[in-house]
């Protein structure tokens, strides 16, 4: 590596060198105002923060694979984090989760190598979206699920065509917020899957990248589909359209989470995606 990286709060700001280490992490979004750090707002990189510098007051920002937004939650959010010297991989997972909160866990830690970065390098992403119906939500589950209410129960069938009509390397402008800023709206949608659960589904979309609130409003697109408000058939001409108003409402964050994440295989750091081409995420 050379001598310095950049961090996710300052891409100018050089930090000295140090231990790379890579860490899998777990955050109950609830209580965060997403992933990334700001001033005065908790954040999962906030927090991870602060316990890194409990072990080394020096430790530079630790730098994650996706920018979750607030309330949204993760089960495998990459994480590189430097350290000082080199740790052994459970006894830095147990140290950090020794000053961490209850909603963030550290999963898995480990050695990281030399030249890694978590969102350069990550080929595939799988996010999974929890919808329930019904007349009446099930308070155990509030903040973890949307719950559609209604006594009609959603179509799934034709939810799942919609989803399919998704699927490819697509310019997903209608489906992306007016604050996103990603350079470019083309993202691939390797994979859609619709499992049913009792009292409502689960949505899951696999792609190489998604453009900010994407996963969300194809979301509220599909709900809308199944309430028979538009037809799975008009998805092809809403992509071609390209117009954000046209698509349906932005479902609320509780639902999503940031289930798994995918890096080259030549990192070493778990299988590669098996992308349709059948590449092995190299």
């Amino acid at each position: 590596m050379p001598p310095g990286l950049r961090d996710e709060g300052s891409a100018s700001r050089i930090i000295p060198m140090s231990t790379p280490h890579f860490l899998r992490v777990a955050y109950v979004g609830t209580g965060f105002h997403g992933w990334q750090i700001q001033t005065s707002l908790r954040t999962a990189q906030g927090e991870l923060w602060d316990a890194l510098r409990k072990l080394e007051p020096g430790a530079p920002l630790p730098q994650g694979t996706g920018r979750t937004d607030a309330g949204v939650h993760a089960r495998d959010q990459g994480v590189l984090a430097h350290l000082g010297r080199p740790w052994e991989g459970h006894r830095l997972l147990a140290a950090l989760n020794a000053h961490l909160p209850w909603d963030l866990r550290v999963q898995e830690a480990g050695p990281a190598p030399e030249g890694f970065f978590p969102r350069q390098h990550a080929v595939a992403k799988r996010y999974v979206y929890r919808v329930r119906q019904g007349a009446a939500a099930d308070p155990f589950q509030t903040g973890r699920v949307w719950h559609v209410h209604g006594s009609a129960p959603l179509d799934l069938e034709a939810m799942e065509r919609a989803g399919g009509a998704l699927l490819g390397t697509r310019d997903f402008s209608s489906f992306r917020c007016a604050e996103c800023v990603a350079e470019s709206p083309v993202r691939s949608l390797y994979r859609f899957d619709l499992r049913a659960t009792p009292g409502g589904m689960d949505l899951v979309f696999e792609g190489n990248r998604f453009l900010m609130h994407q996963v969300r409003i194809m979301t509220g697109t599909l709900v809308e589909v199944g309430k028979g408000r538009r037809s799975w058939e008009a998805i092809p001409a809403l992509l071609e359209a390209r117009q954000r108003a046209l698509a349906g409402p932005t479902a609320p964050p509780q639902g999503l989470c940031l289930d798994q994440v995918w890096y080259e295989k030549s990192w070493g750091l778990g299988p590669g995606y098996p992308l349709p081409s059948g590449g092995a995420g190299a």
